[in-house]
């Protein structure tokens, strides 16, 4: 029955399974933990040695770890990175090659092994100007060209004061699935961003509650199947100190760090899930 009632998650009263109840065995699908280390633009190739270092054991084998790299060293990464870490870009635009002085593509990145790119991420938002329909495209063509996609989404402060928080990330998420059909290689990283390098964090019934709404969401707008199969990431000032209770959340895969992954917390981190 456990099976049975995460499949059909959130689906509900047509098939004798209320939402709570559907809620309840959200664990029994085994969405696999998922842990992604942002290092924006940070690291020397003496710094990521470091960091890489302190990755090379004491790794919990059940959880997937994927380090965001700055473009310059995706190659130096991927060729010194321990076989258990994957790489990703942090962006890449949605073309293969042409006149985009700056930008990378995901041709490119999958012509040196890179499998996985973050897209969406606030500062690409707020900082660069990215829209969700820019955002939503880069999505689709780089899942088009075999790459699997961090996509992130997550609202201001002043959003969330407003109480906008759900209108804002189902906005944002609507935007994708607009452009794609399949989410399979698809990842989603709910990140407030009022607690992104804060210091602040949304308590784990805070963040727990984003990503219910998130998957009921997607269950009424995308599928039951996506509702129960996709993985969705918190991220926003999570550290060693808080991350244990923010994992033991139903609806939590999984998250998206950003500081903490240059420091060797990020191990407790990736060890989160027990």
């Amino acid at each position: 029955m456990k099976s049975v009632c995460r499949a059909n998650a959130y689906v509900s009263e047509a098939h004798g399974i209320k939402n709570q109840e559907a809620l309840q065995c959200s664990n029994t699908m085994g969405r696999k933990f998922v842990v992604g280390g942002n290092w924006k633009m940070n690291g020397t190739k003496a710094q990521i040695n470091e960091i890489l270092g302190n990755l090379k054991s004491g790794l919990n084998a059940d959880t997937e770890v994927i380090v965001g790299v700055p473009a310059i060293y995706l190659d130096y990464v991927k060729s010194q990175a321990p076989a258990n870490i994957e790489v990703a870009a942090q962006n890449c635009y949605k073309a293969d090659k042409g006149a985009f002085t700056g930008e990378i593509s995901p041709l490119m990145l999958k012509d040196i092994g890179v499998n996985w790119v973050i897209l969406g991420h606030s500062e690409r938002r707020q900082i660069f100007g990215e829209s969700d329909d820019l955002v939503a495209e880069k999505v689709a063509f780089a899942l088009s060209n075999g790459l699997k996609v961090i996509a992130c989404i997550g609202e201001t402060l002043e959003e969330r004061e407003g109480g906008k928080t759900n209108e804002v990330v189902f906005r944002q998420t609507q935007a994708i699935a607009n452009k794609i059909k399949d989410w399979t290689n698809v990842v989603i990283a709910y990140e407030p961003v009022w607690a992104i390098g804060t210091g602040k964090t949304a308590t784990p019934e805070q963040a727990q509650e984003v990503h219910k709404d998130l998957r009921q969401w997607m269950s009424t707008n995308v599928s039951g199947d996506v509702a129960s199969s996709v993985r969705i990431q918190y991220g926003g000032s999570v550290t060693g100190a808080n991350c244990k209770q923010l994992a033991s959340q139903p609806d939590i895969d999984g998250f998206l760090v950003g500081g903490a992954s240059l420091k060797p917390e990020f191990v407790d981190i990736v060890n989160a899930k027990q």
